[in-house]
């Protein structure tokens, strides 16, 4: 698929399609980017494979493939578009990390559908200053250990955009993180200033997540 099209379809913010908006845009890659309300959803939903979102559609000429699950979409564009580490081994490393920030996200959207307003508090609270700081640790001695200000040894992978926008969605508590983890900030601060990625947070749509 050479000269695919590709659309995107989710919500109106963030969260688990912004790693594949990365992708897209760190390659250079034009994409139809489709964001719809809650509302909207039942008019969508029959077309995702799995009833969730986001999901892709990848169309070259007659042939078109659905695809879903934010993490298999992202790693599916990321081998496209060497963004997916420069050998096996580089790539595994990519994936096992990004699995780490797919955990994350897990956790944080059970947080953010429970409507039980106390164990969205504790949850957060345990979230934030039990759960997050130990991974974060990881991910600091990783990128010290690359030597290369990504996780990857070789430079950009889709598991920093990856990471990136976990860093993103934290809003006002991401200085604390970059006050603790100099690697991290390091990390932030070279990916926001590619200067495709500096182009898109322009003109994104401001959201909350």
């Amino acid at each position: 698929m050479g000269n695919a099209q590709y659309k995107l379809y989710y919500f109106e913010f963030k969260f688990r399609a912004e790693v594949i908006r990365l992708i897209f845009e760190t390659a250079g890659k034009p994409y139809e980017d489709i964001r719809f309300s809650f509302e909207k959803w039942p008019e969508y939903k029959p077309t995702a494979p799995f009833g969730t979102a986001p999901f892709l559609q990848v169309t070259n000429g007659s042939e078109t493939v659905w695809l879903s699950e934010s993490a298999s979409i992202a790693r599916y564009l990321a081998r496209k578009f060497k963004l997916a580490g420069k050998s096996d081994e580089e790539s595994a490393i990519v994936d096992m990390y990004a699995d780490q920030i797919t955990d994350l996200m897990d956790l944080k959207a059970k947080i953010l559908i429970d409507n039980d307003e106390n164990k969205k508090k504790e949850d957060q609270q345990k979230l934030d200053n039990e759960i997050i700081p130990k991974y974060l640790e990881r991910f600091d001695q990783r990128i010290a250990q690359s030597r290369s200000g990504y996780l990857a040894p070789s430079g950009l992978t889709w598991v920093d955009l990856y990471f990136f926008n976990f860093l993103d969605i934290q809003g006002n508590k991401a200085e604390a993180i970059f006050d603790k983890f100099a690697n991290i900030k390091q990390l932030d601060q070279k990916v926001r200033s590619n200067p495709k990625i500096a182009a898109y947070l322009k003109r994104r749509p401001v959201t909350p997540f």
